[in-house]
């Protein structure tokens, strides 16, 4: 590849996307063709979209880049720069890394149905009041979130004062953050929606908790939008160790 088409491809993501993804430099390398498809997929929410302000793009982003289940290390980095560069305050970033550190509560939001499934109940009776404690959890929950989901009821019966550490924990960028609800719940909606997670009863949930705060259609199609480019990052990853391998096996050889 000519260095004037390098240098073409490489001025189309930046003009797409914004800035340059060093980690992108592998696939620009040895995979132009491939590169320059990707480049019409990642720029779509960024040329076709408008639906969301720069800085609330970077900070989706920088949550499906942060989730537990991907923590891709350049992908964080690059995404904290650019959400700075588009005006995101120090605050603004921590509770964003506040909001996606709550998905390992999917643990157990999975796991306590099948354990009840495997124990052979069928959950809290609907009939059954709660103990003045549960309910005293529950409405914590209600006031803090917004919201309550069937899902909750199973571990607020199996461990109450476990939910309610919970409760406190899922709570702090409620009652402490600066993110507007509406954005908050799109951090939510990103990383249930990620590749590496797709937790559907969450990522249901939130879809409609932020339709309730105002959030369009087209703002949440563009949340997908922006976390679906997530799987070059296997090229990102790989490319490198691939070009390592095959300079080791020409000089092998």
């Amino acid at each position: 590849m000519s260095d004037e088409r390098r240098d073409e491809l490489k001025a189309r993501y930046v003009a797409a996307c914004g800035t340059w993804d060093e980690s992108l430099e592998g696939l620009l390398e040895l995979d132009p063709g491939f590169f320059e498809a990707y480049v019409g997929f990642a720029a779509a929410p960024w040329r076709d979209g408008g639906h969301l302000e720069p800085k609330v793009k970077e900070l989706v982003l920088l949550a499906v880049d942060a989730a537990a289940t991907h923590l891709h290390e350049p992908g964080i980095r690059l995404h904290i720069r650019r959400a700075l560069e588009h005006g995101a305050s120090e605050a603004e970033l921590l509770e964003v890394l506040q909001l996606t550190a709550t998905m390992g509560i999917h643990s157990v939001t999975v796991g306590v149905p099948v354990l009840t499934e495997a124990a052979g109940g069928t959950g809290r009776d609907p009939a059954t009041p709660l103990t003045p404690r549960q309910q005293e959890i529950k409405s914590a929950f209600e006031a803090n979130r917004g919201y309550w989901n069937a899902f909750w009821d199973g571990v607020l019966d199996l461990h109450p004062e476990f939910f309610a550490a919970y409760v406190e924990f899922s709570s702090y960028p409620w009652e402490h953050g600066v993110l507007e609800p509406k954005v908050k719940e799109l951090i939510y909606t990103a990383f249930d929606a990620s590749a590496t997670h797709m937790y559907i009863p969450g990522l249901r949930q939130h879809i409609e908790n932020a339709l309730g705060y105002g959030a369009t259609r087209g703002e949440i199609m563009e949340v997908f939008a922006l976390a679906a480019p997530l799987g070059i990052h296997t090229h990102a990853v790989t490319l490198p160790i691939l070009a390592e391998e095959l300079a080791r096996a020409r000089g092998a050889s």
